[in-house]
């Protein structure tokens, strides 16, 4: 399709969200903050949306929604990437200070690795999965994002943690992602491996025994 008939759908996707939806003062005035780069606004609106729901329920309900709106305005052409970065990078700075103030994990309890395959930069939502495990006083060590293959499995065999976690959120051709994930599940198959992200993508490879998909948050709350 021309951009101009793709960018009316979009948009008109947009506009389907209920105008009375609770969330959508915060999710509205954030992004206003962030279009402005009113960095103190947008931290007073984030400090109050925690309070309100908690971080579990304000990931599920405001921060969450929130990326799905940037991406679909960026889709568009509404929103330039400077803004969708200042916005996402204080999100990460939220994540990050919520995390350091947990107490440390239980030393008999089991460990997680989380990571980024390599050219995966999208981290948000590895940083919130970092931030559920160590509520529950579990072991995380934390790779972060665009790790190349042998790194990781240098960490790994260093490590020899119990369960792995990774995102897959750029589109990539199903078959560059069934072999990645055929070759972490070969490579570790003592590990339970967990991904989530681009549920259309990674739902066309075949899963193995060590490897489960991670639908929503509740999914991996469950599991913890």
């Amino acid at each position: 399709m021309p951009d101009e008939r793709l960018f009316d759908l979009i948009r008109t996707t947009r506009e389907k969200t209920p105008v009375n939806d609770p969330n959508e003062y915060f999710i509205s005035q954030l992004i206003a903050a962030g279009m402005s780069y009113d960095e103190v606004y947008f931290e007073k609106l984030f400090s109050h949306c925690l309070i309100r729901y908690g971080m579990n329920d304000a990931y599920k309900q405001v921060i969450y929604p929130l990326l799905v709106r940037l991406g679909l305005m960026w889709a568009s052409d509404d929103l330039p990437p400077a803004h969708e970065h200042f916005m996402s990078n204080i999100i990460k700075q939220k994540l990050l200070t919520a995390t350091d103030s947990l107490p440390p994990a239980s030393s008999a309890s089991e460990s997680w690795m989380l990571f980024l395959p390599e050219n995966e930069f999208h981290e948000i939502g590895l940083l919130f999965a970092n931030y559920l495990i160590r509520f529950t006083r579990r072991k995380v060590l934390y790779m972060g994002a665009n790790v190349p293959l042998p790194s990781l499995s240098a960490a790994i065999n260093s490590t020899l943690p119990d369960n792995l976690l990774l995102f897959l959120v750029h589109f990539d051709l199903p078959n560059n992602t069934k072999a990645y994930l055929k070759d972490l599940s070969t490579r570790f198959a003592k590990q339970n491996i967990f991904v989530s992200g681009n549920q259309k993508m990674v739902h066309k490879s075949a899963p193995a025994k060590n490897i489960h998909w991670l639908n929503s948050v509740d999914d991996l709350e469950r599991h913890l």
